[in-house]
């Protein structure tokens, strides 16, 4: 993993344990303290949808069993379907979650390092203190939506982006897919795809302004 992407990775975990409303900067937070707050959430998501998958595979073995008990199986036994394909698609989600925070005490150990500590907090910092204008940026190319509509975490990586591209001057394709491998760790696949399209359409229109 390079500095640059476990800084950013450390700094979106900060960010989405600070309110949006809030304009700190570094002196106003704990980098540990937020880090194991972020932590601590994700192992409670990650917990949840597991409860969930379990839930569903309960409903799945009810509805086999009852179409036992039914002269005519068909429209049980699609409900079963249903519910197993539900519950092994969360199992999937939830397992590559996992899968991801397992790098979580790597993170940990790397947010220790100075240089990778001072630009994590950078990163917090530059979005903290801009950003009305990175969001009036990432509004203007979002079509049919919103910013404020899509999930924290997907703001977060959005905003990160930016940074990245205007103010840390990262090669736009560098900062662009560095953002979707954020979103394949911690997005789902409706975020994936909104993240991955609202930075292709910044990267067209800075593309235009230039030319």
């Amino acid at each position: 993993m390079q500095s640059r992407s476990i800084a950013r990775e450390l700094a979106l975990l900060v960010l989405g344990q600070i309110p949006e409303k809030h304009t700190l900067d570094s002196n106003s937070f704990s980098l540990d303290s937020l880090l194991h707050q972020a932590i601590n959430s994700l192992t409670q998501h990650w917990r949840e949808g597991l409860d969930t998958s379990a839930n569903q595979l309960e409903i799945a073995q009810q509805h086999f069993l009852d179409s036992e008990l039914q002269e005519s199986e068909k429209g049980s036994l699609s409900k079963v379907r249903m519910h197993l394909k539900t519950s092994i698609s969360k199992v999937e989600a939830v397992l590559n979650s996992v899968s991801a925070g397992l790098d979580l005490s790597r993170l940990l150990a790397f947010s220790e390092n100075e240089g990778i500590r001072a630009s994590a907090v950078q990163r917090v910092n530059l979005v903290l203190k801009q950003r009305q204008s990175i969001d009036e940026r990432l509004d203007g190319v979002m079509e049919g939506w919103r910013l404020h509509r899509l999930p924290r975490i997907d703001r977060d990586i959005l905003r990160l982006a930016v940074v990245d591209l205007i103010d840390l001057d990262t090669p736009a394709p560098v900062a662009f897919n560095e953002a979707v491998d954020l979103a394949n760790r911690y997005s789902d696949e409706q975020g994936r795809r909104m993240i991955n399209g609202v930075l292709r359409r910044l990267q067209n229109s800075l593309i235009a302004r230039v030319s």
